[in-house]
């Protein structure tokens, strides 16, 4: 009987001290990046920021091991310019990203320096996987490319070593959405560096998770350090039933339409999450691992801004203020909450220091709260701004909040909105989070000193991504 148990626990101690040593070799080694974006995802869409109706306990469970803000603000309310804000630090204004692109000519600048140009000059591996929505993905661009000739940057041009996407532009992407197939037959149209893929029958959010499995897999097995920047679809229109057992399980509770989809795909992108957290674990990687989740924009049609006024398409808090948490074992305290208000843009500075790189030379938007991170005292940070073009149609429930605005300038507990040059909206948000008291006529020098640095923002020079040749 001892012989068996002896030979039973020898694997068993060959596979903990295998472990050990993944996990000494990880510690010596940068640590590795993962950005986790979800897509209209809002305030009130997780449990663990108050959902009463969706259950995520992956999603809570990771953001219990890090640091959750309550103030976090998206770079715009809606898709495209919010992606250029993460992956370059700066407001999308900077660049004329003022709406989301259409899948035609709008792209990202040529040049443009980017997080993971960054990474990659300092050593990192680099991937994208999911949405990408900032141009060079259309077929067009690709045969381009391949052909030599001038094309809308893609992932490869702005810093990533591999991607894996779909083909974004007409009429393939439009036609998912509008047949309530881009989940169920988005791995019939997958491009990775610039190849097309065989079709694939699995789920959109398994394959974007699947290639993240395999690329860590892939780059564990090397001596760099990776960045993976993983941008899911989820929750975004189309509202599609998600596999089992997360359709049935809200079905049971009751939800139907619409609504019951949109719960089964939000439950399934958590079990997805969870599924490569345990990978990563496994791996020996999780404690050499800095973590971001985060949303593009506050939530559509059948999502929940929480307790805030507005949603996708507007500027008032429930179109910009978004989850977000942060994961760094031994690094970021677990179980902790910040309550001072942070951006997007301010993901790139943060994840430079992180690493020792200095980003200051890059004259960005966003600063590095890498100290609040570690639960040190907040500094003062600069104006956080927004401009947008004005979209009629609001993608939320209910009417659009009045007056409309194109414009927002936060200053400390202050928020300005204006639309067309003028104030419409002036807030105290540590008073009033729900912004329904408008103290513009209150407080008209408060007002008159934040619009003009809106209009400063305005008037500054931006880098235009329009070329007539790439068309």
């Amino acid at each position: 009987m001892k012989t068996i148990n002896l030979l039973i626990l020898v694997p068993i101690m060959i596979s903990c001290g295998s472990q050990k040593e993944q996990v000494q070799k990880e510690k010596k080694k940068k640590p590795n990046v993962i950005v986790l974006l979800a897509d209209d995802l809002g305030y009130g869409d997780l449990s663990c920021y108050g959902s009463q109706s969706l259950h995520t306990p992956n999603i809570d469970a990771l953001a219990a091991s890090g640091m959750r803000f309550t103030s976090f603000y998206a770079g715009s309310a809606v898709c495209s310019p919010s992606r250029a804000c993460l992956l370059t630090g700066k407001f999308p204004l900077r660049f004329n990203i003022r709406r989301h692109f259409r899948d035609s000519a709008d792209h990202l600048p040529i040049g443009t320096i980017t997080l993971p140009k960054i990474l990659k000059k300092a050593g990192y591996q680099t991937a994208h996987i999911g949405k990408w929505h900032l141009g060079g993905l259309r077929i067009s661009d690709i045969e381009r490319r391949k052909a030599g000739k001038p094309a809308l940057p893609g992932p490869l041009e702005h810093g990533f070593d591999h991607y894996l996407c779909n083909i974004e532009g007409a009429p393939i992407r439009q036609t998912l959405i509008r047949e309530r197939q881009l989940y169920r037959s988005g791995g019939k149209y997958m491009i990775s560096n610039d190849d097309r893929l065989p079709p694939s029958p699995k789920h959109w959010t398994e394959i974007k998770v699947d290639e993240a499995i395999r690329l860590i897999e892939h780059f564990s097995d090397s001596d760099q350090s990776f960045f993976i920047n993983l941008w899911f679809d989820v929750p975004h229109t189309p509202y599609e039933p998600a596999p089992e057992p997360h359709l049935s399980k809200y079905a049971a509770l009751g939800a139907q339409g619409d609504q019951l989809y949109f719960r089964s795909m939000v439950s399934h992108l958590d079990a997805q999450i969870g599924r490569l957290m345990d990978h990563l674990k496994e791996k020996g990687l999780f404690n050499n691992t800095i973590i971001v989740f985060t949303s593009d924009n506050g939530p559509a049609y059948q999502g929940s801004p929480g307790p805030f006024k507005g949603g996708k398409t507007d500027l008032h808090e429930g179109g910009i203020r978004v989850p977000m948490f942060t994961v760094w074992q031994d690094e970021i305290p677990a179980e902790s909450h910040n309550f001072h208000s942070a951006h997007m843009a301010d993901i790139l500075p943060t994840i430079c220091e992180a690493l020792g790189i200095d980003s200051r030379i890059q004259d960005l938007d966003g600063e590095s709260i890498l100290y609040e991170l570690r639960n040190d005292a907040s500094g003062e940070r600069k104006h956080m701004l927004w401009q947008m073009d004005l979209y009629d149609h609001f993608q939320n429930q209910g009417p659009k909040p009045k007056p409309f605005a194109t414009g927002v300038v936060i200053d400390g507990k202050w928020k300005l909105l204006a639309d067309s040059m003028k104030a419409t909206e002036l807030f105290d948000l540590e008073q009033d989070h729900r912004e329904l008291y408008n103290l513009l006529d209150r407080y008209p020098s408060k007002a008159d000193s934040m619009m003009r640095v809106l209009k400063m923002f305005y008037q500054d020079e931006r880098v235009k991504w329009q070329d007539a040749e790439l068309k």
